[in-house]
């Protein structure tokens, strides 16, 4: 059996939690503040976890040694 490949460009955005949650984040927030609401920005700091089913188990196919 060959090794897995993983997907470079899904690992660069995407990891996995120690309980398996895959973890993300949010993109929009290196320029143009300014006019963005300070709670906008604010929020944009955290990260995000995918919650959808679905692509759970399509990232986790990607990120194989995650």
């Amino acid at each position: 059996m060959p090794k897995l490949k993983t997907k470079k460009g899904v690992a660069k955005r995407f990891r996995i939690s120690k309980k398996g949650k895959i973890k993300y984040t949010t993109g929009g927030k290196s320029h143009l503040n300014s006019s963005k609401k300070t709670a906008r920005v604010r929020s944009l700091r955290k990260s995000k976890t995918v919650d959808k089913a679905t692509d759970v188990q399509f990232l986790k196919r990607m990120l194989p040694y995650g």
